[in-house]
């Protein structure tokens, strides 16, 4: 197996002036730093500007006092240790606390702390937790990153789900078909076990993280036709990074590109304001424009996605601009009663998160449809 050398210090990366080392040194020590030799050949040294480097490598503004590290509230949602039953129909498992490459954006960070003890390494309470529950028909493996696990160790997880009669879809929530494809091609037990457990009944969906197009590599797109070969459903997810893919031409290309070859988009994520987040995050309004800008330059399944927060409260898609309102909607909520809830708002081209506006203007909400 083609196993690219993981890099967890700046010392490896030959590009870095001593200068930056010494400044990056200081982001390394308050959040964990990851990548790979696949990964970082994929940068271009010559653009200071270019989007995988932004992606994987730290930056100074990460030193910038803002959010907070559970900026979701996910804590409030833990029901047993490694799980999470924010939604009725959906458990999420955190599986694993390691990644193929630490996004600089990520906003589960918290996870990849020394003090971090949310995800455990016996995951039996969830397991019974979820079979208590015959309300969780889908279930999320995420972390961490479920693929980096040995195949042996995700396949017990997985047949343990599977054996769970009520449960009928699997969610696993991966960034190696970008990070790592490798870990696909080259491993065709990974392969036998998706045949086995995509079911036609009961489906596996592997939710993939592309947040630009250069990541889909010939490599990349291998590995994808492998898994979709195996019989799981793939679909992308991405926040919307400032210096990734924050203009229209980008964020269409990845549409695109995506659907030409299985993946269509799913969610498209306003960028939690996790801290040292801040560089890396677009306000809600001038996001939502670049987002409906991208879609008027694809066709089909390239604009399925919806534009959402994964508010404490619940998933809220960001619906439209009318003149001078915005208008939100409840695409998932934690409260039943919220389902299908619209909410406008007075704009504030300032605001980069849902509370943002709750807490600067007068609001009017409209009843659930549900209701």
């Amino acid at each position: 197996m083609r196993r690219p050398k993981y890099i967890t210090k700046l010392e490896q990366i030959p590009q870095l002036s001593d200068e930056e080392r010494r400044e990056l040194e200081q982001v390394k020590q308050n959040f964990a730093f990851r990548t790979n030799e696949y990964y970082q050949s994929l940068i271009n040294w010559n653009d200071l500007g270019d989007p995988i480097r932004r992606i994987i490598m730290p930056d100074v503004e990460e030193l910038f006092e803002w959010g907070e590290l559970d900026a979701s509230c996910e804590a409030d949602y833990t029901k047993v240790p490694g799980l999470e039953h924010k939604y009725d129909s959906v458990g999420l498992l955190l599986v694993n606390d390691v990644c193929g490459g630490y996004c600089r954006f990520c906003f589960r960070k918290r996870l990849f702390m020394d003090e971090n003890d949310e995800v455990v390494k016996d995951i039996s309470q969830g397991l019974e937790y979820i079979r208590e529950h015959d309300e969780i028909t889908n279930v999320l493996l995420t972390g961490g990153d479920p693929l980096i696990m040995s195949t042996g160790k995700l396949e017990k997880i997985i047949s343990e789900v599977r054996d769970i009669d009520h449960v009928q879809i699997i969610r696993i929530g991966t960034k190696i078909p970008a990070f790592n494809p490798f870990r696909i091609i080259d491993d065709p037990a990974l392969l036998d076990m998706f045949k086995k457990y995509s079911t036609p009944e009961k489906r596996i969906y592997v939710v993939v993280h592309f947040n630009h197009p250069r990541e889909l590599t010939k490599d990349a797109i291998e590995g994808l036709d492998l898994l979709q070969q195996a019989g799981v459903i793939t679909v992308n997810q991405t926040p919307l990074i400032r210096g990734v893919n924050d203009d229209p031409d980008t964020l269409a290309e990845l549409f695109r590109k995506c659907s030409f070859v299985g993946v269509p988009p799913y969610y498209v994520f306003q960028c939690r304001p996790t801290l040292g987040n801040k560089s890396y995050a677009v306000p809600i309004e001038e996001a939502y424009q670049i987002f409906e800008l991208a879609k008027e330059n694809c066709s089909g399944l390239a604009f399925r996605a919806r534009y959402v927060m994964s508010h404490h409260s619940g998933k809220i898609e960001v619906v439209g601009l009318i003149n001078s309102n915005i208008i939100f909607k409840y695409h998932r909520a934690a409260n039943p009663a919220d389902t299908g809830r619209v909410m406008v708002f007075k704009r504030n081209p300032f605001a980069y998160w849902f509370d943002d506006y709750q807490e600067a203007v007068d609001h009017h909400s409209f009843g659930s449809p549900l209701a």
